[in-house]
């Protein structure tokens, strides 16, 4: 207990020593979960703040708020470092990169930037005509970013090319939240529509809809392994799910290991592996 109006996001840091949470009552406070009570408070932003996250190192926050503006604070020494401005509407959500190299920014101007956090400059920046994204992330290598759309659109970026890599269309109300599974091959989304889709990233198909809320689903995310996801939603229900990616993973990983999302992704194992013989193995045999 301590904020003062709703609280709109949550986050543990890597290591769980600290719980860093937004509200609309304008500030960002980090709790000691141990210590019950026990917590530090910036007053952040002019406005809501909408959304937190921790670097994958646990040493930088982002925030991001309603006015217009990405803040970063160093946790080391618990104080604030810079901002980032370029939205011209409210930003909803703003999360680091897995290396912590960029941030990826949504906001109500319908935009999607990319900020390059050692330059403290926006390096990319992809706008949609029809709705703006409640949601966004990176895949866990970073290459991709994924977002939520109002338009009722989940869609896939490549951030080294650029471009737009997948686009579905797939529920009938706003996306709300994603959740990319650890191996970076599954999407998960949380859509006002009541339900949950999984998306094959690789195959670039809808294989699960999944109808357990009643109401609006606001939020989903998978556990660190993979193994779980949890989703939250206006049924004021919290469901916890099992998933089966393993099993379907093993029955098609044959089928699949060439098939890959990007035409200039890392190569693949069976890529390298040599094919025909090479010349010296030929000579032995000679």
């Amino acid at each position: 207990v301590g904020h003062k109006d709703v609280v709109t996001s949550v986050q543990f840091s890597p290591h769980g020593n600290l719980l860093a949470s937004a509200s609309r009552d304008r500030t960002v406070r980090l709790w000691i979960p141990d210590k019950r009570g026990k917590f530090s408070e910036f007053k952040a932003h002019t406005a809501p703040v909408r959304s937190v996250d921790f670097s994958a190192d646990g040493q930088f926050l982002a925030t991001a708020s309603e006015d217009k503006s990405i803040k970063v604070w160093s946790m080391y020494r618990q104080r604030f470092l810079y901002s980032l401005y370029r939205h011209t509407h409210w930003v909803r959500c703003a999360k680091f990169s897995p290396d912590g190299r960029l941030i990826v920014s949504c906001s109500e101007d319908k935009t999607i930037k990319i900020w390059d956090t050692t330059n403290k400059q926006c390096v990319n920046n992809f706008s949609d005509s029809v709705g703006f994204a409640n949601f966004v992330d990176f895949n866990p290598s970073g290459t991709c970013i994924a977002s939520a759309g109002s338009d009722q659109t989940v869609k896939v970026w490549d951030v080294r090319v650029n471009k737009l890599l997948q686009h579905y269309q797939v529920h009938s109300g706003g996306v709300n939240c994603i959740s990319f599974h650890p191996s970076g091959n599954y999407l998960i989304t949380a859509s006002s529509d009541g339900t949950l889709k999984i998306l094959d990233l690789l195959e670039g198909r809808l294989i699960y809809t999944l109808q357990g809320h009643t109401g609006p689903v606001f939020t989903v995310s998978f556990s660190k392994g993979g193994e779980l996801f949890a989703s939250g939603g206006a049924d004021t229900q919290v469901l916890l799910w099992r998933t089966n990616f393993d099993e379907l993973h093993c029955k098609g990983l044959t089928k699949r290991n060439l098939k890959r999302l990007h035409f200039d992704s890392p190569p693949h194992l069976l890529d390298i592996y040599p094919r025909t013989p090479h010349p010296h193995e030929e000579k032995l045999r000679l």
